[in-house]
């Protein structure tokens, strides 16, 4: 729907404007009976019979529908296109902005607002996405207003943080909802969430959590002590082969990010939950010690 339309039913709504319009509205009923009343007086002196049969048919002020008067009232752009004729895009933004202006002027009227909304990403461009989620936490930080929402969006989880983040279950037909922990990142990550959430193991993820102390020689040599290595087969840019071994992180990384080498084994979901699985208690006992 236009949001003008939707405000014009919540204007039309307010208390003192309906009793103005009860008065308007008064007026021009009783200025149609007295028409009526003249017009049967006039029809009875020439055909009583006719005149008999016939009543004025005049609503209630109950019954008007006020807010009619003003259906076509919309958002235009400046090539005239109404709203409910662009883009599913352009409409939701509008639509977003809306409820955020409804939000803040209600909080400044003392009043408590939920608002809930499912996907705002959708068909929005990803600079978009980031300015909602923006909004949105902003939004919620106004007295007595909430914010819902449901997500796929990576941005949208990113911008939240994990301490916004909620996971519902069905357990044995019950709804469970719980908070989403053991997140190791320093942000928050859809792979991570999804994996914490549902043990989805994905190369992103990995490559998230090696990326957290690749970088560091001394630290990746501490990861690397002790765990066992396998064989892996380099391609040289001179195109000749070199036998190194690798410990299994270090394996599935350089698997993953050279997939033209054809001269390893795909390593399997169970060897890259165990690598997720050691990255993360390792990255875990580096933040407790401080070190990260």
């Amino acid at each position: 729907q236009d949001p003008l339309r939707e405000s014009a039913k919540k204007i039309i709504s307010d208390p003192q404007l309906q009793m103005k319009l009860h008065e308007i509205a008064d007026s021009v009923i009783q200025a149609l009976h007295d028409v009526a009343d003249r017009t049967y007086a006039k029809l009875h002196e020439m055909a009583p019979d006719v005149a008999s049969g016939l009543s004025p048919r005049v609503p209630t002020v109950e019954e008007l529908k006020w807010v009619d008067v003003f259906k076509s009232v919309s958002i235009t752009g400046a090539d005239n296109i109404p709203i409910n004729k662009r883009g599913s895009g352009v409409k939701r933004l509008v639509l977003l902005n809306f409820f955020r202006a409804e939000a803040e002027q209600q909080s400044t009227d003392g009043r408590g607002i939920i608002y809930a909304i499912e996907e705002p990403e959708t068909s929005q461009h990803f600079e978009h996405q980031r300015l909602l989620v923006s909004a949105l936490v902003d939004l919620s930080n106004h007295p007595q207003t909430q914010v819902l929402l449901s997500t796929h969006s990576p941005v949208i989880v990113k911008g939240l943080g994990l301490g916004n983040l909620r996971l519902v279950r069905k357990n044995d037909g019950n709804h469970e909802v719980g908070m989403v922990n053991g997140g190791v990142l320093q942000t928050t990550s859809l792979n991570e969430v999804a994996y914490l959430a549902f043990g989805a193991a994905s190369d992103e993820y990995h490559d998230e959590l090696w990326g957290v102390f690749a970088g560091d020689n001394d630290l990746l040599n501490q990861y690397r002590a002790g765990k066992p290595q396998r064989p892996y087969v380099r391609v040289m840019r001179d195109g000749s082969l070199r036998n190194e071994n690798k410990i299994l992180s270090e394996y599935i990384r350089d698997v993953m990010h050279h997939p033209e080498n054809n001269n390893n084994i795909r390593f399997t979901v169970e060897e890259l939950r165990q690598s997720i699985e050691e990255m993360r208690i390792f990255i875990s006992h580096l933040r407790a010690s401080g070190t990260l």
